[in-house]
């Protein structure tokens, strides 16, 4: 069931997974707290949706957001609740915040950490997923405030102009996405 486009979908108290440097579980924390000062290791989820012509879909995060709000980003990320696995939670979230069903192909997993601001952080161990769709999305308001369709080029560019305005993680991936694709 695809939530409505105005659908309260995150909470600073949703659970989340702690885990160690190889993902082997180390227990549960409320999100609030995982993201607090230097932040603890826990699963995450990216995704990357293309349209027919190879053009990206971006985010612009909701200004609400408590970390990067306003920047944009991939097309979804998320954190795989417990018990879900990364794929499950990456196909749930697309639905949840583009209204967009597809079929994800994993692509690869990576640990990094970021700072915002004085008091909060992410520190995450990602899995990231791959997908095509020919639908444009239907966006979730309370997650995204705007979105678009960029072609790899003009996002690399993006990323020399105005980087100040992306999330960390997005160059991150992007640069490692466009490594395996072009090997």
């Amino acid at each position: 069931m695809r939530p409505t486009k105005n659908q309260i979908v995150s909470h600073k108290d949703d659970v989340l997974v702690l885990v160690d440097s190889r993902d082997c579980e180390l227990g549960v924390i409320d999100k609030q707290s995982a993201h607090l000062g230097d932040g603890l290791l826990h699963r995450a989820i990216s995704v990357f949706l293309y349209d027919k012509n190879g053009n990206l879909l971006i985010q612009q995060r909701h200004p609400t957001k408590e970390l990067w709000g306003g920047y944009w980003s991939n097309s979804c990320c998320t954190h795989p609740r417990p018990g879900e696995d990364a794929k499950s939670a990456a196909s749930r979230r697309i639905s949840e915040e583009l209204g967009i069903v597809t079929t994800l192909q994993y692509r690869y997993k990576f640990e990094y950490s970021a700072a915002f601001g004085p008091n909060h952080s992410e520190r995450e161990l990602c899995s990231v997923f791959t997908g095509t769709t020919d639908s444009d999305p239907v966006i979730n308001t309370t997650e995204i405030s705007s979105w678009r369709w960029i072609s790899p080029h003009e996002l690399d560019r993006m990323f020399i102009d105005e980087s100040d305005q992306l999330t960390p993680w997005f160059k991150l991936e992007w640069d490692r996405l466009r490594k395996l694709t072009t090997t």
